[in-house]
């Protein structure tokens, strides 16, 4: 095993468990927005337990792997940087991954907003919406997989 294949397996690994909590997250608020209009004390029993969830859910597991997804994916470009030089980069497979990787972390930064709207009872998202743009990391990450593995140019 070299330090490549480990960075790359430890970045894998952070990758999944950022994504799988950025697809379940809009899930538990999509829940949330549909325990508007219920009775009490129901609602609120509900919402203080899904509320609970999303707050876990980023403290412990979402922020935590953005972080790590960052860091391993830095060391990784490091030692791309040592083998190849610096010039893969400016490549269009590169260019289109790290676009990428920034509209997930803006993605990200928009669920932890919501997240304090959420709690603080002001958010105007419906379990619509919700349900609607759940998908939004996936479709990112299959656009970013396929131009990482293809290395795709013009």
């Amino acid at each position: 095993m070299t330090l490549y294949d480990l960075a790359r397996g430890l970045h894998i690994l952070a990758v999944i468990a950022w994504m799988a909590g950025l697809l379940f997250l809009p899930r538990l608020y999509a829940y949330d927005a549909e325990q508007t209009g219920k009775t009490e004390p129901l609602k609120s029993e509900m919402q203080t337990l899904l509320r609970l969830w999303q707050t876990r859910l980023l403290r412990i597991i979402v922020n935590p792997a953005m972080v790590l997804a960052f860091v391993f994916g830095l060391w990784l470009i490091h030692l791309d940087v040592q083998m190849r030089g610096a010039a893969f980069l400016a490549e269009p497979w590169m260019v289109t991954k790290l676009a990428g990787v920034f509209l997930l972390a803006g993605w990200h930064g928009f669920l932890a907003g919501e997240r304090r709207k959420i709690a603080a009872g002001t958010s105007t998202r419906t379990s619509r919406f919700w349900r609607m743009t759940n998908e939004i990391p996936f479709v990112l990450a299959i656009v970013m997989v396929l131009s990482v593995t293809t290395e795709w140019t013009f």
